[in-house]
Order: structure tokens, then sequence, then C-alpha cells
């Protein structure tokens, strides 16, 4: 039988790589070897993941070198020529124990850039209407899809640099936002943004767009603040 050598991250920060050996087989994806080790070598390996087919982003690790959805990667297009496979928890992130990181951060990060929608209306007031060809709601469009899995973050070397940076993925959704006509909160946003930890510190070396799972482009929106932001401050709004 072929066999994969393995090799996965065990233990917190200070932890180390513990090498196995898995069953290579057809069709087989990252997460699947996660699992086989879990269930049939080692049952003390933690590791996160919930949908399996890449509607949740909860799977994510570093596959050799780089962040990935374990559930939709394949072993066959990762694989090292020599047969390796090192599988490590995702960058930037406290490490709780093996695969598994604490998200509290990234997702603090999503508040602090004020990423959660601010309602102009109530229930008793008339739905809105945001034609689907206008500017802003195609701008929204372009990166409403994120799912927060922290790929991007991972991947981001602004945030090895400055751990204070907001990050990829709640600049994105910051952006999504500012281009909601519905949404009451566009001036504090913008200043919640304009830090020197906010969209003004990315340095545009596009790792969050090249590796975005979904094929969204966080570099954009956080070219669309750093313009958003110029303009209010030029208006005297920040």
């Amino acid at each position: 039988m072929d066999m994969l050598e393995v090799h996965v991250w065990r233990g917190n920060a200070s932890g180390r790589f513990q090498a196995y050996e898995v069953p290579r087989r057809a069709s087989q994806t990252v997460l699947d070897v996660v699992t086989y080790i879990q269930r049939h070598l080692d049952a003390t390996l933690s590791y996160r993941f919930a949908c399996r087919v890449g509607m949740c982003g909860s799977c994510a690790m570093v596959v050799n070198g780089r962040a990935r959805w374990t559930c939709r990667t394949h072993v066959d297009k990762v694989v090292a020529p020599d047969g390796r496979l090192e599988i490590a928890p995702l960058k930037n992130l406290p490490i709780v124990k093996d695969l598994v990181t604490d998200m509290t951060e990234f997702f603090d990060k999503w508040a602090k850039a004020r990423g959660y929608f601010v309602p102009t209306r109530t229930r008793h007031d008339p739905f809105a209407v945001v034609r689907p060809d206008s500017k802003e709601r195609q701008a929204a469009d372009a990166g409403i899809e994120c799912i927060g899995c922290g790929v991007c973050y991972s991947s981001c070397d602004v945030v090895s640099w400055n751990p204070a940076y907001l990050g990829p993925a709640a600049l994105n959704r910051a952006w999504t936002l500012v281009n909601d006509v519905r949404d009451g909160g566009r001036a504090e946003r913008l200043k919640a943004v304009a830090g020197n930890a906010g969209c003004l510190a990315c340095h545009t070396h596009m790792s969050c767009t090249e590796r975005c799972p979904k094929h969204l482009m966080p570099t954009a929106s956080i070219a669309g603040l750093k313009r958003a932001t110029a303009i209010a401050a030029l208006k005297g709004e920040l």
C-alpha cells in the first residue's frame, strides 16, 4: 500500500512536528488525512472542522507552508515531490492545541473595524430598495461572501510584523459595509479603519487575494478604504 509521510504540529506554540504514516488514497483531501490520524493513529490530536464541503471555513490549516481549507485541498495537488505532507495551525493566531487556534483576536478585529451593520430603519419602515446594478451594490457584492475562515489573516505579512493590524478580513468587511447604502455607520467606520493599524498599514503584497479560497479580493477592498479615508480626511471628517 502506498503511504504518505505526514508531519503534524502537536502541542502549543512551543510544540513540535510529529510524523505519521497514512495510507494514500484516490481523491483524498488533507482533512481526510487529519481525520484518519485522529481516528486510527492518535485520538488525542485536536483539530477543527464542521461542514467538510467548503461552507464554514473552520478546517483552515497551513499545509506545506500555505494556509488552505483542508476539506477542499486534495493531497495530490499539494504533497511535496518527496511525498511529504506538513500540516500546521494557522499563523498569526495563538495556538490552543495542535491544529486548533484561538480565533478571538481575529473576530475582535472585525468589531474594531466596526464590521457590523448599523441599521437606519426599523421593522415598521418600508423595505429599502437597492438596485443590484448600482455601483455601491456591486462594490459590496465583491467582498460580501467572506466566511471568516482566517486564511487571508494567516497569510498576511503585515499581521506578522504588526499584531495590531486589523487584517484583510476585517477591512474587507468594513469596505462591504461602507458601500451598503442602508447602513448608518459609515463615518465612524472610516474613523475606525483610518488609524495606524488600519487600511493604511497594508503594504499591498496581495497574499490575501492570492490565497482567498473564495477568490475574493481583500486587497481591492483595502485600496477602496484608503481612497475613502483620504477623501474623508480632505473633507475634515476624520
